[in-house]
């Protein structure tokens, strides 16, 4: 049933043939019959649904050709099953949007937007479709877009709604506010705008994690009362979700919140996208379809001649460019939103002169101590969840390594597990040691298990709370412990890159920051960029309200072995302006993105000889000018479930020339013989 371009001759003339992009990994769709019993039946328009007979499967589809050629014979034609004619056909430009996806991704058009799309509306039956269909029939459409009160801007942020709501088509900015500067309140009045000024206008806003969700939909609510908000992420029930999906697609929700697979959401009238945190790498799927929801972002406002706001207190170095070259205009806030708020003062402790006891110094327990007395938030930022990344044996050098992984596996000391975070394996914590017999096990380093279990020991009164991946696992308790926060009921807040970015903590007034200096040291080229985004991000979290009378000026410390370091310096001077040049000026120098763009080819095999095989095999598949291709290697974290990896990194100057080669480079790809799975990633994050 591959698609075709001539004619069938034996093809009877009444038949109408449909092709379809079904979610498989063939890069081609394919040609059905339709042939109803009911003649006078509504023909299938391109951009619906349709259900059919996929080898032994029957599956959804999305009609992408009507009345098209086909060369397949009519003994091998099978017909479609049914048309999902209840739900209207998914818009041109929401076609589009896939189609440049899978052009620039490398993918088939499949598998970008049938995945894209709500379980429920590729189920089978429609049963879940109907049900949504009548819920939604029967809610009061909700399109008064007269906001709640305002409140005033300073100059800063007026300037900046101002260069939005006045934005002529396709406009991008680059919102770059220093953290509690506001970034949110812009969003709200552009939006004002945009609702006031476009009957029916749609608003999409992105945010990076799933719990940044619920603080800001409730800010929209309250501002926009008399308009129809949706959410779309993954953590919501299948049938929520699609009732959300539907929502947008028939524009009954005027403002879509989501994270980054609301991207693909299908929003016929849209006419404002913003991207908050636009710099977080959480923006690029890892799995399936390898895509940037932020440059989709971008190409989707370019394609609707819309304006996009792009909102970071550290920007990608890719948007900073993009910024000092002209091509987004630039948006300041150098100043905190509230009055009297101003930006924490961050303070290095060098751990060589300050001994850490429990993995906590003297100067951040003082400094504990005191919020403590007067009543205030502090924050203690340690991103490595469970209690010690290893257990080891003193007596003959056991590690706890994870038998599927070339990792260790992490003691879960209040679970009494062993835990692997790569795989999930699970093991209980052994008595003695596995090789010598040894009882006297220990934990090597900290994670935040540990430090909550140091924290209590050393303040038995105060009101500790830990916010990380194990303790958030069930569904809502993420929000209710950052609920707890907020009311003032927790003293001490222990967490990850969960509490690092977005959350308004009114009363917070010291973070202090645990063992950064890892990624000082990474082999990756962006580790420096991340980590000072995320030292800066965390430290934002401090003095967001004005000082309080007789209350502490708000403060960072940051625990390091390495003071000197110009990344903390201008963490200290709360510079990104000069480390972001310096590190464009690093790139260019050293010929990296976003200078350069790259594409990665990963393989995984039982043997890591099969992997590397195939990827030298890939590497001297074609040659083509311009394009550099390096040598395959093992990937860092080699092993993972048992299965060995590897991968060639790809590189050119030029994207088109990139685009243009990796076409042909899969082509043959596909032909080479292997047991080795393999994907490819363009622009990748990772590497």
């Amino acid at each position: 049933m591959r698609s075709g371009s001539a004619t069938h001759s034996d093809r009877p003339n009444f038949l109408t043939i449909i092709r379809v992009a079904l979610d498989t990994p063939l890069d081609f769709c394919f040609d059905y019959r339709w042939h109803p019993e009911d003649q006078a039946a509504a023909a299938p328009l391109v951009g619906q649904l349709a259900l059919v007979p996929f080898g032994s499967r029957e599956v959804v589809g999305l009609i992408v050709a009507v009345n098209v050629e086909t060369t397949v014979p009519p003994d091998k034609l099978k017909d479609v099953l049914a048309i999902r004619s209840q739900l209207s056909a998914l818009s041109d430009q929401w076609r589009a949007l896939c189609v440049f996806a899978a052009d620039y991704y490398q993918r088939p058009l499949g598998e970008v937007a049938i995945p894209g799309l709500p379980r429920n509306l590729r189920a089978i039956k429609t049963t879940a479709l109907d049900r949504a269909l009548k819920k939604l029939a029967k809610i009061e459409a909700l399109h008064d877009a007269t906001p709640a009160q305002m409140p005033v801007l300073n100059p800063e942020q007026q300037q900046a709604v101002d260069a939005i709501a006045g934005a002529q088509g396709f406009t991008p900015h680059l919102l770059y506010g220093v953290t509690g500067s506001g970034k949110t309140e812009v969003y709200l009045q552009a939006a004002a705008h945009v609702l006031a000024h476009f009957d029916d206008a749609q608003i999409l806003i992105l945010v990076p994690e799933i719990n940044l969700t619920p603080q800001l939909e409730g800010s929209i609510r309250a501002r926009f009362p008399g308009v129809a908000v949706a959410t779309l992420h993954s953590s919501l029930a299948e049938g929520e979700r699609m009732t959300h999906w539907l929502a947008a697609h028939l524009g009954q929700a005027r403002i879509v919140l989501g994270t980054r697979l609301a991207i693909l959401a299908s929003l016929p009238k849209l006419q404002l996208i913003v991207i908050d945190e636009e710099h977080d790498p959480s923006y690029k799927q890892q799995e399936g379809l390898r895509y940037s929801a932020r440059d989709l972002a971008v190409w989707r406002a370019r394609q609707l001649e819309i304006p996009i706001v792009l909102g970071s207190a550290t920007p990608s170095l890719e948007s900073w460019q993009h910024a000092q070259t002209g091509r987004y205009r630039m948006l300041e806030l150098r100043q905190r939103a509230v009055k009297a708020a101003v930006l924490p003062v961050v303070r290095l402790i060098d751990m060589e002169h300050n001994k850490p006891v429990d993995g906590l110094t003297p100067v951040l327990i003082a400094a504990l101590k005191l919020r403590l007395e007067r009543g205030e938030q502090s924050l203690l930022f340690l991103n490595r969840r469970g209690y010690a990344p290893v257990l080891a044996c003193d007596a003959c050098g056991w590690i706890s390594n994870c038998s599927r992984c070339t990792a260790f596996m992490v003691l879960h000391k209040p679970e009494h597990r062993l835990r692997c975070h790569h795989c999930s394996l699970e093991l209980r914590i052994p008595r003695s040691c596995p090789t010598c017999g040894n009882v006297d096990l220990q934990p090597l380093g900290r994670g935040t298990q540990r430090v909550e279990e140091g924290l209590q020991a050393i303040f038995p009164e105060a009101r500790i709370s830990r916010i990380d991946a194990d303790s958030t696992r069930r569904k809502g308790s993420a929000q209710a412990a950052f609920d707890s926060v907020h009311r003032g009921e927790v003293d001490i807040l222990i967490g990850t890159q969960m509490v690092a970015k977005g959350h308004d903590f009114k009363n917070l007034t010291l973070v202090g920051i645990l063992n950064p200096d890892t990624a000082l040291f990474s082999q990756d080229y962006r580790a420096s960029e991340r980590l000072f985004a995320q030292l800066m991000q965390v430290a934002g979290r401090a003095g967001r309200a004005a000082q309080k009378e007789g209350g502490s000026v708000s403060q960072v410390l940051i625990q390091t072995r390495y003071p000197q370091h110009p990344l903390y310096a201008a963490v200290v001077n709360h510079d990104y302006d000069h480390f972001a040049n310096a590190l464009l000026a690093e790139r260019q120098q050293a010929h990296l993105p976003p200078y350069l763009y790259q594409a990665l080819l990963r393989a995984e095999a039982r043997e890591l000889e099969i992997a590397i095989d195939f990827l030298k095999q890939a590497a001297s598949a074609v040659e083509h000018a311009g394009i550099i291709i390096n040598d395959p290697i093992p990937m860092t974290m080699t092993r993972v479930a048992n299965v060995d990896r590897a991968q060639l990194l790809i590189e050119c100057l030029s994207r088109p020339g990139l685009q243009s080669f990796l076409k042909i480079w899969l082509a043959m790809l596909r032909k080479i013989k292997t047991r080795a799975k393999w994907s490819l990633e363009v622009d990748p994050v990772d590497i």
